[in-house]
């Protein structure tokens, strides 16, 4: 039997397993269970990462094919723009099946969030009780942290539709909207199916919902 191997620097003895606190262990001391949970943990993950390989090739085969006839498509008014740009939706001849292909930003806040969110604060202090304290609730949850201790942009933003016709409440939409950075972007692949209703239903890649 060849040693066992987690990865390309790791290699683990023939009759022994690696615990969680990264120990030798002979496979001997470990109970039959133990051993028995290990195997189906790893058989799975192997498994998963196979699915994980295919998903990856479909993805950027089909992001290929899109790019490929958009360009195509727009070669025949001339036009040579790039078929990775921007969101597109494609709909199957007989309306049945629809794809689109969606482009995001990765949005997050520079210190000048901090200005801006003084200067909210200066303004709720200077207005008086009522509607000034729904207002303060808005701003709170606006600019509480997200699970990655960061401020969601999308909340702080919709901060800006508020009808508020004051100087420093204006200064302060403009900081927030110049303490956005961009850093970087992600491609998203959506599938759709029509229904007898004649909705569109997502085609679920996610495992989660399948």
């Amino acid at each position: 039997m060849n040693p066992q191997q987690t990865d390309s620097t790791n290699l683990i003895p023939e009759g022994f397993r690696r615990n969680g606190q990264n120990h030798l262990v002979p496979e001997a001391q470990i109970k039959a269970i133990d051993k028995l949970r290990d195997d189906v943990v790893m058989s799975i993950v192997t498994k998963a990462r196979h699915v994980q390989q295919s998903m990856a090739m479909f993805k950027a085969s089909a992001m290929n094919d899109i790019t490929d006839f958009v360009d195509l498509s727009a070669e025949e008014y001339d036009i040579n723009w790039g078929g990775t740009k921007g969101n597109i939706t494609l709909i199957s001849f007989d309306g049945r099946y629809k794809l689109i292909r969606a482009m995001g930003e990765h949005r997050i806040f520079d210190e000048r969030i901090q200005a801006a969110k003084t200067k909210i604060d200066q303004c709720i202090a200077r207005w008086s009780e009522g509607s000034s304290e729904q207002i303060k609730a808005l701003v709170d949850h606006a600019f509480r942290v997200n699970k990655q201790g960061r401020i969601d942009v999308n909340q702080v933003l919709s901060l800006r539709q508020l009808d508020i016709d004051e100087p420093e409440w204006r200064d302060a939409m403009d900081a927030i909207a110049d303490s956005i950075q961009i850093t970087g972007t992600s491609t998203y692949l959506r599938l759709y199916e029509r229904q007898e209703s004649g909705n569109y239903q997502q085609i679920p890649l996610d495992i989660s919902k399948l």
